[in-house]
This record gives C-alpha cells, structure tokens and sequence, in this order.
C-alpha cells in the first residue's frame, strides 16, 4: 500500500530520530493518508480517493473538480 496522495502526490519523508544524548537514528515521516467517499455532483455518484487530510480541508473548501482542475488532474487519475 503506497502511503502518497493520490491528488498532491505527497509521500513519507525522511529524517532523523534525536534522542537526548544526541544520537541520531534515521526515520520516516509518514503523511495523514485517509480513504474518503466523496459526492461528485457533476457525476450525481460518490468516489472513493485515498488523499493527505491538508487535501481534504481544500477539497471541503472549493470542492473536488476545482481542486482537481488546478492540480492538472482529472478525476479518473485519482480514483482508487
């Protein structure tokens, strides 16, 4: 299971872990992929998108086609 945005792309980054003697470990930063069911009113049907939360404060905001549009997607690339 790939854990990236299907509409921004973002993926896990990498860093370090410091513990308090200054040890470093490295580790992965992981984003906050959810699935979400989302009504398409252009289409009159839901779609189910796995996206990063910060997608879907914006998807909630101008709504999916728009954001879509400005991202330079359509909708069949996104849907999971």
């Amino acid at each position: 299971m790939a854990r990236k945005c299907k509409i921004t792309g973002k993926g896990p980054l990498t860093g370090n872990n410091v513990s308090f003697s200054q040890k470093k470990t490295r580790r992965r930063f992981l984003p906050n992929i959810q699935t979400k069911k989302i009504y398409v009113p252009e289409l009159d049907r839901h779609v189910r998108i796995k996206m990063s939360v910060r997608a879907m404060r914006t998807v909630d905001k101008i709504g999916l086609m728009p954001f879509l549009k400005k991202q330079g997607l359509t909708l069949k690339d996104v849907v999971s």
